[in-house]
């Protein structure tokens, strides 16, 4: 087929020698196999074409997953929220179900870029794409989520704590799995989640600092708290230490001080260019794990410069 001109390189000659478009998982598989590592999959493309552009990916074939049944499903099924890999970041943040049971990952992809990446790009290419501060990545692995990946040997579940193993690096195979589904908890009323970011104002910038929280509130004491933190590593970092700290505890501004201090002593950011110095974004952690306690809490100060 003709590509369109958007999918022309910088250097004006064609990046894929052919773009298929997959009409079942199984195909896509199949899809991958045949051309024997040299093709990728596509849904949105925004940093799949970019990589491309720059000479970072090799495919000479992209196998378009769009059109596949299932892929764009936002659900609930059996207590558990079920999500199409190729929901856009637009879907999930208009999406009322998700407003409800999943407000972390709501709240997450509303802040993705601007309108264009968030209407084009996926919840699997941000986690594919393996970007320690990615949003949508943190929300998910503070949701305890899970993904499904099809492969020729057939299909596995692999938990998103799990799921990253370095900078651009995951467990799922680019040139012969496809992610299918993601999974997690519909969570209930007495759950309550905050985000916290800090970037420059630039519409695409990536987070400085990015904090993740998810807790239930009952009778006042905090219970199943989940606290992820990024980039303060080669992943995003569960702060299970704080988690264990604040389960049990009274919502109070001193329990908070306390897991916000402690949350200080488990970051090691290193020294960046472009997101400042190693002891600056350590303390920026710990400011920025309070707050998002603080708003969980209900318990967040109206002058946030005097906090």
């Amino acid at each position: 087929m003709s590509l369109p001109r958007s999918l022309l390189g910088r250097r004006s000659h064609i990046v894929w020698r052919d773009y298929l478009f997959a009409r079942s998982v199984g195909e896509a598989v199949e899809l991958l196999a045949r051309h024997e590592g040299k093709a990728r999959l596509i849904a949105g493309g925004t940093d799949l074409v970019l990589q491309c552009q720059r000479g970072e990916c090799s495919a000479e074939v992209l196998v378009d997953v769009t059109r596949i049944p299932g892929m764009a499903r936002i659900e609930e099924q059996d207590g558990s929220i079920l999500l199409g890999a190729a929901v856009t970041h637009t879907q999930a943040a208009s999406s009322a179900l998700l407003r409800l049971k999943a407000p972390l990952l709501s709240e997450a992809c509303h802040v993705i870029g601007g309108p264009q990446v968030r209407n084009l790009g996926t919840l699997a290419g941000n986690l594919v794409a393996a970007l320690p501060a990615a949003d949508a990545s943190l929300a998910l692995v503070a949701l305890d989520g899970e993904a499904e990946i099809a492969s020729p040997e057939g299909r596995r579940w692999v938990p998103l704590s799990d799921f990253h193993t370095g900078v651009g690096l995951c467990r799922l195979d680019p040139t012969r799995e496809v992610m299918t589904t993601l999974r997690f908890r519909a969570f209930g009323p007495e759950y309550r989640a905050a985000q916290e970011r800090l970037a420059r104002r630039k519409v695409h910038a990536l987070p400085i600092m990015n904090v993740a929280v998810l807790a239930a509130v009952r009778e006042g004491r905090f219970a199943d708290v989940r606290i992820v933190v990024a980039p303060v590593a080669p992943t995003p970092l569960r702060l299970r230490r704080c988690e264990e700290l604040l389960e049990g505890r009274e919502a109070t501004p001193e329990a908070i001080r306390e897991a916000a201090d402690l949350a200080v002593s488990l970051v090691h950011p290193r020294d960046s260019l472009l997101r400042g110095s190693g002891e600056y974004r350590q303390a920026l952690a710990g400011v920025m794990v309070r707050r998002a306690l603080e708003r969980v809490a209900g318990i967040a100060p109206a002058d946030r410069a005097a906090a």
